[in-house]
């Protein structure tokens, strides 16, 4: 099923990546912590360089901590669903 779920999640980062309509910030927040947390896990790292609007993508990052990969997955494929015309 891992295989399936992988194919899936790329399809989903594909369909994300083509996606130009403007979507609200909190969306793009959850677009980029589900995939951070899919693809890293809880492997945070955060440059104190960063300035506020990274800080902001980091603290959404944090929040998905203890969340499988698996389940990131899941939630960003629904994510682009929900969001992808």
């Amino acid at each position: 099923m891992t295989n399936d779920l992988d194919k899936a999640f790329e399809e989903a980062y594909e369909k994300a990546s083509a996606m130009t309509e403007p979507l609200p910030q909190d969306v793009m927040l959850l677009f980029y912590a589900y995939y951070k947390q899919a693809t890293n896990g809880d492997n945070f790292s955060f440059n104190a360089n960063f300035g506020v609007r990274n800080a902001f993508k980091f603290n959404a990052w944090m929040q998905l901590k203890g969340i499988s990969p698996e389940e990131a997955k899941r939630k960003y494929i629904e994510l682009v669903k929900q969001y992808a015309k």
